[in-house]
């Protein structure tokens, strides 16, 4: 993996996560309790044995550049490793990052000096598991220019991502954005399923770059790989297909995209049933992010009644403290304390939340550092929420920011 460099997108400013994302970029959300939305990926690389690592930021990155400064920092620059946060700088431009390929233009003067064959990209705001290596190889068998990532889907659902015609020998011949019909063509790897793309590419690292000087002169571009480089490269290179491994090792593969609140929820409650969809404590596949210096969870009160410090089926990070509430089927980043009489159902609970005594609370995110004043209830009526001033979803999941 020596003549490998992966580049991160890290920029999106993550409206759709709104008002998660007021404060801070989409991949530093929490999530998980301990961890941020980019630590899945980031961990990716390093348990895939790579160690040259690119992370391109834009949107009110602080947040996400001292995470991984402080958290990241675990590899030796003696040995030529590096986790680089790369800002806009405007070095061949006046713009800001444009899309995803200007983001990785406007830094290819980066990209040349490292030298490698070929180049990974990487979105930071997917939850997942993925060798990168197995994927690399493929795209070396195949004697591939690009090759694109891609899940199986069932074809009800292939409105929602970009879907691949792939032939005989694994080439991509056809990519349709998120069709809105019943003919879609059929995967090479499954008949009964769609290839959609996971928004992860390797490329060969001069054809990438030759793609994207041209790409940058093109007044018609939205300047995204997606969108842009990808179909105008389809008959001009050889553009192939990898179908995704999981590592999750879960009958059901798990690829997750966090970048709604609905999909955000979803993805943090799949954590917390007997048998989790996504599985943390895998030991061959660690899950990395900063540790923070925090005491042990403490659950306090054990009287009969209603006052009783107690947790089930839920994730609670170090620091938290329940104190004489209940908590069910629930996701506590650190620090979070949750005084007495309450009860907490289905819901996220961000860094340094506080819960007023005797609130209820269902199916809810709560932001970091919120304090909940006492006989709150939240999530139990959506005109009242929206009267409160906080976000409820198309699914009812009441968000406070």
């Amino acid at each position: 993996m020596e003549n490998v460099l992966a580049i991160l997108l890290a920029g999106g400013a993550g409206e759709r996560l709104y008002p998660l994302t007021k404060d801070t970029a989409k991949p530093a959300v929490p999530f998980g309790g301990a961890y941020r939305i980019v630590d899945f990926t980031l961990s990716n690389c390093i348990n895939s044995n790579l160690r040259r690592i690119f992370v391109l930021t834009q949107y009110k990155s602080l947040e996400l550049t001292r995470h991984i400064r402080d958290g990241w920092n675990i590899l030796s620059p003696e040995l030529g490793e590096f986790i680089e946060v790369l800002p806009p700088m405007k070095r061949v431009s006046d713009e800001w990052y444009q899309g995803t390929a200007d983001a990785v233009f406007q830094n290819f003067q980066s990209v040349e000096a490292e030298g490698t064959q070929q180049t990974l990209i990487l979105a930071g705001d997917h939850i997942y598991k993925m060798n990168y290596g197995e994927m690399l190889d493929w795209h070396r068998q195949q004697n591939a220019d690009v090759t694109i990532a891609t899940i199986q889907v069932p074809p009800h659902e292939a409105s929602r991502f970009g879907v691949l015609e792939i032939d005989d020998d694994y080439r991509v011949i056809g990519f349709e954005e998120k069709p809105q019909h019943d003919h879609v063509k059929r995967s090479r790897f499954n008949a009964d399923m769609v290839s959609a793309s996971m928004g992860v590419y390797v490329f060969g690292t001069g054809m990438m770059l030759r793609a994207l000087h041209e790409d940058a002169e093109r007044s018609d571009s939205s300047h995204d790989f997606g969108k842009d480089i990808i179909p105008c490269n389809l008959h001009r290179a050889r553009v192939v297909a990898y179908d995704f491994h999981d590592i999750n090792a879960k009958q059901v593969r798990y690829w997750r995209d966090v970048g709604t609140l609905d999909a955000y929820y979803e993805a943090n409650m799949d954590l917390v049933s007997v048998v989790p969809e996504f599985n943390l404590y895998d030991q061959n596949w660690p899950i990395r992010t900063k540790v923070t210096q925090q005491p042990p969870a403490k659950f306090v009160f054990a009287q009969e009644g209603r006052r009783m410090g107690v947790a089930v089926d839920s994730v609670v990070s170090s620091g938290c403290i329940i104190s004489g509430g209940r908590v069910m089927h629930s996701v506590l980043a650190p620090g979070v304390r949750v005084n007495s009489y309450c009860e907490i159902e289905y819901s996220i609970l961000m860094p340094s939340v506080e819960i007023g005594r005797y609130s209820r609370i269902r199916r809810a995110i709560i932001n970091t550092g919120v304090k909940i004043p006492d006989s709150s209830v939240i999530g139990f009526d959506p005109a009242a929420d929206r009267a409160n001033g906080y976000t409820v979803t198309e699914t009812g999941i009441a968000v406070v920011g």
